[in-house]
């Protein structure tokens, strides 16, 4: 968390409004551990990661619109591995991602 302290300080400081990520379930292999987050503010910057390939892109969209509404959602990413490749992640498996938004 501390590594995305100065991007989440910095969009703050310009009045974005800023989301945080949190891997809080994996179950089979992922390619971050539980745990991992990722920031993202209003204008769609990222900092940190909770996933890889299009994950990544889904919880930035997620992100944004509870930016817009304000409420925090649990979200579930699953793939098996013989698909895996074909979207770009390096191995099968589902995780759960918490997304909410942060106030500083």
């Amino acid at each position: 968390m501390r590594e995305l302290l100065p991007d989440i300080q910095r969009w703050t400081s310009e009045d974005k409004a800023v989301a945080l990520a949190t891997v809080v379930k994996v179950y089979g292999s992922a390619p971050r551990p539980l745990g991992a987050k990722m920031a993202v503010s209003s204008a769609g910057e990222m900092s940190g990661s909770v996933s890889g390939g299009c994950v990544e892109g889904a919880v930035v969209q997620e992100a944004l619109e509870i930016l817009q509404n304000r409420t925090p959602k649990l979200v579930a990413f699953g793939i098996s591995d013989e698909s895996a490749w074909e979207v770009g992640l390096a191995c099968g498996g589902n995780i759960e991602v918490y997304i909410e938004p942060i106030h500083w």
